[in-house]
């Protein structure tokens, strides 16, 4: 059962997307401060920089995420969070391969890319008509 639901019926699919956007974006707000925290404390110096921008730019995303995903009822809103969550991991993932791991942080550009075009999605179907 879906909290505040009180029957058995099956939660309406876009009722669980929101939820799990709302519970991704809570982990990854939960990830930016891990990560914000290790850049701080414990990473290299000269990555220090770079790993406080994918830590700010999870947080932010994250906290953006969680708080707009209960009211994602269009599905275009939805959408718009998709891109944002996928954006969100492309850039800050890149960015935290890219020193950790030494692979290129090819992806991090499309991940902006794609928060941007989140945004304007979500600024555009919010609009009013």
């Amino acid at each position: 059962m879906h909290p505040g639901h009180h029957s058995a019926a099956p939660v309406p699919r876009h009722v669980r997307q929101r939820d799990v956007l709302a519970s991704l974006g809570a982990v990854l707000a939960a990830a930016g401060v891990a990560l914000a925290a290790w850049a701080a404390h414990g990473a290299p110096e000269a990555s220090r920089g770079s790993l406080q921008q994918a830590a700010l730019f999870a947080l932010l995303h994250g906290i953006g995420i969680a708080a707009l995903a209960p009211l994602a009822v269009k599905r275009l809103a939805r959408i718009a969070l998709g891109l944002l969550l996928a954006g969100t991991l492309l850039f800050s993932g890149s960015v935290f391969a890219g020193h950790v791991w030494g692979l290129p942080t090819l992806l991090a550009p499309w991940g902006g890319s794609a928060a941007i075009l989140g945004w304007l999605l979500h600024a555009w179907q919010r609009f009013p008509r």
